[in-house]
């Protein structure tokens, strides 16, 4: 899967508008079920060669080359605190754009796009470990599973003491 999601986003937002629901490219961490809105998404990569920058914190896995572009690299297993990926694990990138530079946010698995219901979103679960709630917006109740929707912004903003 290494397409952009750009030609899909009218069609996103024209759905988001008619029928109440709202879109989300859908991604593996640890085991757990998380979602970013599609909007937000600019491309989706297999597994990259990284670069190590030096001295950057350590939820910055380093940086890749996306058509001649620098992006920068996080590890969103870091950045959420989870255990680090068994060695030898291949994972993929989610690119997004802040602020005019690239992002990278290197994931498990990314799974699909899922279109739910906007009246079904709710707050974060009191339950939610607070690194989990510091980094989303709400949550989904699917079939047996909780999709969390992560807040690509806070995401960004934040850096992770060592």
């Amino acid at each position: 899967m290494n397409d952009t999601v750009a030609d899909r986003r009218p069609a996103a937002h024209a759905a988001d508008e008619s029928q109440g629901e709202r879109q989300f490219l859908t991604l593996i961490l640890a085991g757990q079920l998380c979602g970013i809105p599609v909007l937000a998404v600019r491309d989706v990569l297999g597994d990259q060669a990284i670069a190590r920058i030096p001295l950057a914190p350590p939820d910055v896995a380093g940086s890749l080359n996306l058509r001649g572009r620098i992006v920068t690299a996080i590890d969103l297993r870091r950045r959420l605190r989870l255990p680090p990926a068994p060695p030898g694990t291949r994972r993929m990138s989610v690119v997004t754009e802040q602020g005019g530079e690239l992002y990278a946010f290197l994931v498990d698995q990314v799974a699909e796009v899922m279109n739910l219901p906007a009246s079904a979103f709710e707050h974060s679960p009191p339950t939610l470990p607070a690194e989990w709630a510091e980094h989303c917006q709400g949550v989904y109740r699917l079939e047996g599973r909780l999709l969390v929707v992560l807040d690509v912004a806070r995401l960004l903003a934040v850096a992770v003491p060592a």
